[in-house]
């Protein structure tokens, strides 16, 4: 506990990484008080803000904003769309792929023209939204009106969201756009935990408790698998340079256990989604779509869960053979003069790693196959729904992606004020300073 306490202390020292906290608390206080604007014109008590499927899990990652028909009601996942069709583009496209090696100015114009893909990917989808999700009789003026006056309020409250994530990563601490998905995410936990403990009443109690119990160890699983790699040595070529020798060093290529993260989920969420739909259009013509529509609309059926995780396992192997490039790594090791010990450079290297990647991205797949089902599983043992969803899914592996990597962050604050302490004592000084001498 002590030592808990004296790293508080010790972040809050530091004065540029105390205002970056401060600076993330406030732009996410806003945030999270635009989800409970709701747009001009709606009656929120006629709203039916009981959300489902690929409906609710968007309502999860908003915060509520998806179903209380705010001005933030799609947030910022046009501008994550739009991320993962620039992605795409940029690894089939030769335009693209030659703007990811122009260095700083070619990222800043995949940065705008993400923007501007979010822009249209929001006009789109704002209009889909209010079509489909907003009731007739919670509609108070024209329906003209309000469609167009709340287009253009969701298309600018998305395009204020994405400042607020840029401004985040520049200002505060961590990745901006993580952080607005995150505190959407933990925003739900504190009702969903109350909701289960009362659910319990006192006789469940004792269950309650083994329930947080299961939760924690879940936690510690996907933490493992999350940060898991696999390391391939890499050793470095000595170079005789004036007379000095340079290089020899051994180092490792890390390979991560799921390399594509909560993607392959995400993907494979959106098309679970498309059997109830399609099913829906046939359900008075046909038996079998009205089958096939209730098996689909129940995330808890072992048909769905079956084809959810065999989906998850082929969008995991695609995401990261779009993502990760053996040749790539191998000419780059190439060309600095690096080799893998025992394989030759070239074709033998980009084999080897090939075959490394494709033995650790199975064992990958399933493991994000079973965290994404154990929702549906604590569902069957008696656990509310909203609690669940933190059993595993998109929800419980962003939640540790995002503090994961803030942590790091604060950790490397942390370290190099450290390292300054060191080099300000007089005892670190003075070797290095005789250190010097001696070269």
């Amino acid at each position: 506990m002590n030592k808990i306490i004296n790293t508080i202390k010790n972040i809050f020292s530091i004065d540029e990484l105390k205002n970056r906290i401060i600076n993330t608390l406030l732009f996410l206080l806003v945030y999270r008080l635009g989800s409970f604007i709701v747009l001009p014109g709606i009656d929120a008590t006629k709203l039916d803000k009981k959300t489902t499927g690929i409906f609710g899990l968007l309502d999860t990652i908003l915060g509520g904003a998806f179903s209380n028909a705010s001005i933030f009601a799609l947030g910022i996942m046009p501008y994550i769309s739009a991320s993962i069709v620039i992605q795409l583009l940029s690894v089939v496209m030769p335009y693209f792929q030659k703007m990811q090696k122009d260095g700083e100015s070619g990222r800043k114009r995949l940065n705008q023209i993400t923007r501007l893909l979010t822009i249209v990917i929001t006009l789109f989808q704002s209009t889909a939204y209010i079509a489909g999700t907003i009731p007739q009789d919670a509609i108070l003026i024209d329906n003209a009106l309000f469609t167009i006056s709340s287009v253009f309020i969701i298309t600018a409250g998305t395009i204020f969201c994405m400042w607020i994530g840029e401004k985040i990563t520049d200002k505060g601490i961590g990745n901006g756009i993580s952080m607005l998905i995150m505190i959407g995410i933990v925003s739900r936990f504190p009702g969903s935990i109350i909701s289960e403990f009362v659910s319990k009443e006192l006789s469940g109690l004792l269950l309650f408790i083994i329930e947080i119990a299961v939760l924690f160890f879940i936690v510690l699983a996907v933490v493992a698998i999350t940060q898991a790699i696999r390391k391939i040595p890499v050793q470095y070529a000595k170079q005789v340079v004036g007379g000095k020798v340079y290089g020899g060093q051994r180092q490792f290529i890390p390979l991560k256990l799921n390399s594509a993260g909560v993607m392959p989920i995400i993907f494979a969420q959106s098309i679970m989604f498309l059997p109830a739909m399609l099913a829906s259009i046939w359900s008075n013509d046909s038996d079998i779509a009205n089958y096939i529509g209730t098996i689909f609309s129940d995330y808890t059926s072992w048909q769905y869960n079956l084809l959810f995780a065999t989906l998850i396992i082929v969008f995991t192997f695609f995401y990261t053979a779009i993502t990760v490039d053996p040749k790539q790594i191998s000419d780059s090791m190439k060309s600095n003069n690096s080799f893998v010990p025992g394989v030759k450079p070239g074709e033998d290297t980009m084999e080897f790693i090939d075959v490394i990647l494709t033995r650790i991205t199975l064992p990958g797949a399933l493991s994000l196959a079973l965290i994404a089902i154990l929702p549906a599983i604590a569902v069957l043992f008696g656990i509310t729904s909203e609690f669940a969803q933190f059993y595993g899914g998109t929800s419980l592996l962003i939640l540790i992606g995002v503090v994961l990597d803030t942590l790091q962050q604060v950790e490397s604050y942390l370290l190099m004020r450290e390292y300054e302490g060191m080099m300000k004592s007089g005892k670190i000084v003075g070797r290095s300073q005789s250190s010097l001498e001696v070269v």
